[in-house]
C-alpha cells in the first residue's frame, strides 16, 4: 500500500518544484496556449502533496484508498500533469502532448480521459 513520503528532504522538493515549474512553462509554451500563471503560482503545493503528503499510486491510479486532489483551478492543471508524470503515472515524454487533439492532457482536467486525476 502506497504512503506519503515524509523522509523526502525540503531540498530535494525544492529541486523537484524548480522541476515541475520548468515542465509547465515547457508545456504551455509548446501548446501555444495556456495560463502559465495558474500552474506557477500551484507549484510549490502540488509538488509537497504529491512527493510528501498524499497517499496515492501510480501503478494504481483508481485505488479506493487514495487521497484525492481536487483542482478547483482548471487552468492551473500542467502543475497537476507535471507532478503526475514525475511521480510515474504516465512517461514525462507524454507532457509534450498537452492540449493535443486527442491527449488525455486537455487544457482542463478530465478524470475520465487521464486515469488519476
Amino acid at each position: 500500500m502506497p504512503k506519503p513520503n515524509p523522509q523526502i528532504s525540503d531540498s530535494e522538493l525544492l529541486l523537484a518544484a524548480r522541476d515541475l515549474r520548468v515542465k509547465c512553462i515547457e508545456m504551455i509554451a509548446k501548446a501555444g496556449n495556456g495560463h502559465p500563471g495558474g500552474s506557477l503560482s500551484l507549484a510549490d503545493l502540488v509538488t509537497a502533496l504529491y512527493f510528501k503528503v498524499l497517499k496515492h499510486d501510480p501503478k494504481n491510479p483508481t485505488w479506493k484508498e487514495r487521497d484525492r486532489f481536487i483542482l478547483s483551478k482548471g487552468h492551473g492543471v500542467p502543475a497537476v500533469y507535471a507532478a503526475m508524470a514525475m511521480t510515474g503515472y504516465f512517461p514525462e515524454s507524454d507532457l509534450a502532448d498537452f492540449r493535443q487533439v486527442g491527449s488525455p492532457l486537455q487544457g482542463h482536467p478530465d478524470r475520465h480521459r487521464l486515469p488519476g486525476i
